[in-house]
Parts: structure tokens; C-alpha cells; sequence
């Protein structure tokens, strides 16, 4: 069935009564925390079934971010730089590819969203006020999964994963500690507190990112069933008020 998207604040207001027919699906979580598997396992099932599928995720946009990437490999980033040129890969994103996907009826899968963005712009001390306006022009996904892990288990994968740990992932930027293993495991905890905090406000579906990749997928797939049977498995909310 057609529809009219919602929105976290004003929205887009261009887009007037256009209709899409398409389904927003957000998978959430840290670095290694096993997204990516299952969007990847998400679109070839949903493929299978014959849906068509669009899918994205960060740094994605032709626009900035190849600029995001090489500013990051240089450790060059100010905070306020930061928030916004992510602000700037999701509405490039948005507007050139999630939104004609949806009007085309694909089902977007979108490996993390603005609450991840969210989430490490609280963290660097952004204002909850100035995140609210910032992203007020995001469409509220139609199902969100939060996949929760500890951050023990994380600083585990992210050894076994790359060999080292990442300068922005362990918060060293923000100066939490000067041993990148203790720093890590800080911004990681605070990270999971903003999560956890949004949980309920956003209606995150909150997986255990610690079960097997196939037990998490048989999960995701069969709330998948469930909403496009017509059950609603969230209640869903359609303004931000980032929790303290």
C-alpha cells in the first residue's frame, strides 16, 4: 500500500504528497557487532523472495564520502567537522537514493542510521537541541533492529577482525584516556548507554549481538514476515527527544 513517510521533525517539505510504496529497514549497532553480516544475509532472502532491494549505509555518498574516509585516515576531524559531514553523507544519501528507492517500492536496507550519528555526536559533547534540528528531515524507518553487545566482546572482534584497533572507534580524538585499549572500552560503554537510551524511545527491536549470525538472522527474518503480514512488532515513535 501507498504512503506518505514520517519523519523525525519537519521533514522534507518539497516532497509534498508523493507516495512510497517502499519499506525502510535499519539495522543498528557498533563496529563488529555483526551488522553487516546480516544485511548481507537480509538482501540475498529478501531477494530470494522476490523483493526488489536497495542497500546503504555510512560514508556511501558520491558527494562526501571519499572526503570523510581520507579526512579520517589523517585524524583531521574537529567535532562540529565530524557531525556534519556525516549530517551531509546521509542527506546526499537520502535524497539521491533511499527516497527514489522507496517511491520505486524496493525495501532499503540501511546498515546503521542516524542513531548512530546520534549517538557519537552526544557522546563528543554535541547538543541534544541542535541534533534534533540537524536531523529532523530523517524518514522514520519502518523497523528497527539494535544488535547489543558488550564491549569486551567488541575490543575481541575488532583484534580478531583487523589486528588493531581503530583511532575513531576507540574515542582517542575525544581524549578518554591516553592507553587506546582502556579509551576504547570507554567510548564503547558510552556509545552502548546512548543506544540502550534510544532503545525504547525509537522502538529498536534489541537483539543479542552475541548469539550466532545464523540465530540473530532467523530472528530478524521472522519479524521481517511478521510486518509485511501487517503485524506491527514496534511502537513506533515519530519525534526525537535524545534521552540524557
Amino acid at each position: 500500500m501507498d504512503r506518505q513517510l514520517e519523519f523525525y521533525g519537519q521533514g522534507l517539505p518539497y516532497l509534498g504528497g508523493n507516495k512510497y510504496p517502499g519499506k525502510l529497514v535499519v539495522v543498528e549497532g557498533a563496529d563488529c557487532s555483526g551488522r553487516s553480516w546480516q544485511v548481507n544475509s537480509l538482501r540475498n532472502w529478501l531477494e530470494e523472495e522476490g523483493h526488489a532491494v536497495l542497500d546503504t549505509g555510512l560514508r556511501r555518498s558520491n558527494l562526501v564520502g571519499g572526503a570523510i574516509q581520507e579526512a579520517k585516515n589523517g585524524n583531521t576531524l574537529g567535532k562540529t567537522t565530524f557531525s556534519l559531514l556525516y549530517a551531509t553523507d546521509f542527506a546526499d544519501q537520502l535524497e539521491n537514493k533511499i527516497l527514489p528507492a522507496l517511491a520505486a517500492g524496493f525495501v532499503v536496507l540501511s546498515d546503521r542510521y542516524i542513531f548512530t550519528l546520534m549517538a557519537r555526536d552526544i557522546v563528543r559533547g554535541a547538543s541534544r537541541d541542535w541534533l534534533r534540528k540537524l536531523y529532523g528531515f530523517a524518514p522514520v524507518p519502518d523497523i528497527i533492529f539494535y544488535l547489543q553487545v558488550e564491549p569486551q566482546v567488541l575490543l575481541y572482534r575488532a583484534f580478531e577482525k583487523y589486528g588493531t584497533l581503530d583511532y575513531w572507534e576507540s574515542g582517542m580524538d575525544i581524549c578518554l584516556s591516553s592507553d587506546m585499549f582502556e579509551s576504547f572500552q570507554i567510548y564503547q560503554s558510552l556509545l552502548a548507554r546512548q543506544f540502550d537510551q534510544m532503545a525504547e524511545e525509537f522502538g529498536f527491536n534489541v537483539l543479542d549481538g552475541e548469539e550466532s549470525p545464523e540465530t540473530i538472522q532467523e530472528k530478524i527474518r521472522r519479524d521481517i514476515e511478521r510486518f509485511f503480514n501487517g503485524v506491527n512488532i514496534n511502537e513506533r515513535r515519530s519525534t526525537i527527544n535524545v534521552c540524557g
